[in-house]
């Protein structure tokens, strides 16, 4: 190809007037309503000084009965592309403090409204008639091809350049890419973000959070005021690192191309274990701070939502999300947690519940959130038969309680070297109170003692909510990076047959889908956790459940057996579809087969329709 043949190949259409992007466009899905109509929204963020706003930006799109080739051509936001309808939210951040030059910046979202037809359309857009860009929605009676992903990053000490392999400018890409292409080869539809879609872990390197990390005692911590300058560095730190993760290389041709539906862990928009330390911790004026404004900024970027503008009533018509549900305010930031329902077709939908906005220690969600989703949920259309429930941490997985156990013991010995420093133990303990550095990772977890009794409540209500509504409820997850399948079912009675899936209420699968970037585990840990999913729970054996890991990887990416059977240590994503034929639900894992090749191999798990008649039961009891 000549010069100027790749020159043309190339050309990106210049916007009129101009935009200085900072990030975007982003696209979110939303709802299809029962008039068949999906709703979405699309979103940009521009610079004041470097645009023009007269007339104010437009997005124009067009549905294309016949989808074409899918274009991923340079993204407009790309800092090395050569280019940098509805009505804008026009919600402007002014962090003229945060930038210390007076720079300010607007957030422009744009409500989209498609018809859906008979068949599968592609959506062609632009804004301010630049760079055409084009998504897909299904069909008006299509069940939705969806991939859902989490842990879109690496951990600090991470080195990115470990898993960037041939051919790929970061270690970041190579996953991504993966999914981009099969995306365009049978295009998805919906994009689920499980959590940590960015990690803001790096925020503490911050020059004006260095006294508060690094010069203070655990209880002058806790006592220290917030200041102005620190809260003029998250401010900074949370813009800029959003406007660069979610405008930066195959993620962002993935989140301009596939609608997202998105939900928040710790790393993603708040800060490593947030709302699993003590309340004294939590309470304090600077960590209060960091949940607030993390919180705000992964409603802004991540579900386009500013809660000045759009209010907190989530009743019919009384939010531009259809989707959304609002629970009660958080414990340690100012806002209330944010749920989603969504239809995903006429036999599927799904639940993001945000377990992250009312967290406690001993607390993952409260009741009122807990009753406001089950009401929602029992509202569901009468065709839907799969429920999927997005939880950011496993909910059927190996316990390590005898780790917490150890880690919260105050005779220790790891700890009290780490407290003091001594033979290089430092890193065992976090830099907010001193205490084991994995206790707040342990403590998140479903099956860590302080959560137990509400998460084996949790559980027996989605079974009765499962046995009246006839509907199959099934899991998807991420946080742990690795890949695993959990496995909830009817307790197996002496002399008696175990209960087929298809006819088995309490039958659901936990898929674990994790890291789509972040390291594996190292393989010690890999072989824990395959030890203890060995292990038989009787923790629910009072409302009849059993539960275990199924031996989903009996080979190794190459095809040669293994002994690791129930946990892969390899970073993937999950590719979800309806299989029409038999009703069942298919969970694809794709497992990237050696680091940084940018190539999966699949794990497909299926999950059966609801064979049973619908039964008898009250779900509306709440947390005791």
């Amino acid at each position: 190809m000549s010069a100027i043949e790749r020159s043309q190949t190339l050309r990106v259409a210049r916007m009129e007037p101009h935009l200085q992007f900072m990030c975007g466009p982003l696209l979110r899905y939303d709802n299809v309503d029962e008039h068949g109509i999906w709703h979405g929204a699309a979103l940009i963020v521009t610079a004041d000084s470097g645009s023009i706003y007269e007339p104010h930006p437009t997005l124009s799109y067009d549905n294309l009965p016949t989808p074409p080739s899918i274009n991923l051509g340079p993204h407009p936001a790309d800092p090395y592309s050569t280019v940098l309808r509805t009505s804008p939210m026009a919600s402007q951040f002014s962090p003229s403090s945060a930038f210390g030059n007076g720079e300010t910046f607007t957030f422009w979202r744009f409500l989209v409204k498609i018809p859906l037809g008979e068949h599968e359309m592609a959506v062609s857009y632009s804004i301010n008639k630049g760079q055409q860009l084009e998504f897909f929605v299904p069909g008006r009676n299509q069940n939705m091809r969806w991939a859902a992903h989490s842990c879109n990053g690496f951990s600090a000490g991470v080195n990115p350049d470990d898993f960037r392999g041939p051919g790929f400018k970061t270690g970041y890409d190579p996953v991504w890419v993966d999914l981009l292409t099969k995306h365009a080869e049978q295009p998805f539809h919906v994009l689920v973000g499980g959590g940590d879609q960015l990690y803001c872990d790096i925020m503490m390197r911050e020059p004006e959070m260095q006294e508060w990390i690094s010069g203070m005692k655990p209880e002058e911590k806790k006592r220290c005021q917030l200041t102005e300058e620190i809260s003029t560095a998250l401010d900074r730190f949370f813009f800029n690192h959003y406007c660069h993760a979610f405008r930066s290389g195959a993620f962002a041709r993935a989140n301009c191309s596939i609608p997202m539906v998105n939900m928040c862990d710790d790393h993603g928009a708040l800060i490593d274990g947030f709302g699993s330390y003590p309340d004294d911790l939590q309470l304090s004026p600077v960590f209060r701070a960091i949940g607030t404004k993390g919180y705000f900024f992964f409603l802004l970027f991540q579900c386009f939502i500013n809660v000045d503008v759009d209010g907190i009533q989530d009743k019919p018509d009384q939010h531009i999300y259809k989707s959304l549900i609002i629970g009660s305010p958080g414990p340690f930031i100012s806002f209330r947690s944010h749920s989603f329902l969504t239809y995903m077709g006429p036999q599927q939908a799904l639940l993001l519940l945000d377990c992250r906005a009312e967290r406690k220690k001993d607390q993952v969600c409260s009741p009122a959130q807990y009753e406001k989703v089950f009401q929602r949920m029992r509202a569901l259309p009468p065709s839907v038969e799969h429920l999927v429930v997005q939880l950011g941490i496993p909910i059927a997985y190996p316990r390590m309680v005898f780790l917490e156990t150890a880690l919260e013991s105050k005779l220790n010995p790891l700890v009290a070297l780490g407290r003091n420093g001594s033979l290089g133990l430092s890193g065992f303990v976090n830099k907010f109170n001193n205490e084991a550095e994995l206790l707040d990772d342990l403590n998140d977890h479903w099956t860590a003692r302080n959560h137990k009794k509400e998460r084996n409540w949790f559980i027996e209500q989605l079974q009765i909510f499962a046995r009246t509504q006839r509907i199959r409820v099934t899991f998807i997850s991420g946080d742990v990076h690795c890949a695993a399948v959990g496995v909830l079912k009817t307790l197996k009675q002496k002399n008696q047959a175990e209960t087929p899936p298809l006819n088995d209420h309490r039958y659901m699968l936990n898929v674990v889908s994790s890291a789509i970037v972040n390291t594996p585990p190292p393989n010690g840990v890999i072989t824990m956790v395959s030890s203890l999913a060995t292990k038989v729970h009787k923790t629910l054996h009072g409302i009849e459940t059993d539960e275990t890991m199924l031996p989903l990887f009996e080979r190794e990416t190459n095809g040669k057996p293994r002994k690791q059977k129930f946990v892969m240590g390899k970073r993937n994503w999950c590719a979800v579809d309806r299989d029409e034929r038999t009703g069942d639900l298919v969970f694809d894992i794709r497992v990237e087969t050696e680091k940084g090749c940018g190539v999966t191999v699949g794990y497909p798990v299926r999950t059966p329709p609801p064979g049973w008649k619908p039964g008898r039961g009250n779900d509306s009891s709440l947390l005791k």
